[in-house]
């Protein structure tokens, strides 16, 4: 999941649209940009649907992520460490601040000073 400005819907529609025709992911969907707008929040929400013990799953879309700069990075250069959530996390309600820590993060996949996949990811 990644967050984005609701102001960059042509970028979403082709986003999510190349990642489902491409195969990177079966299923994926995103905020309602014009609801958004009308809200006046200041971000939409990203999902991209994947098992979460399927690691060559999970290499195909975080380089797909990376290829398209959908993952933030620090003022240094640094990924952000970002955590993958589970739906029964989302179910229970838990969100970050509010019990929510994910059980599975980016630096699991790949060396956030560089970029590159980690060998022993299992991903291979």
């Amino acid at each position: 999941m990644f967050f984005f400005s609701p102001f960059k819907t042509a970028l979403m529609d082709d986003i999510v649209g190349t990642a489902v025709l491409d195969g990177v992911v079966v299923e994926a969907k995103y905020s309602n940009p014009e609801t958004l707008i009308a809200a006046g929040s200041k971000h939409g929400v990203c999902c991209f649907y994947l098992n979460g013990n399927d690691r060559v799953s999970h290499k195909r879309v975080l380089s797909y992520m990376l290829e398209n700069g959908l993952i933030r990075k620090t003022k240094t250069g640094k990924l952000y460490n970002i955590s993958f959530k589970f739906d029964t996390e989302t179910y229970a309600g838990k969100y970050k601040g509010s019990g929510f820590s994910g059980k599975i993060k980016l630096a699991d996949f790949v060396d956030l000073e560089t970029g590159e996949f980690i060998l022993d990811s299992g991903a291979d």
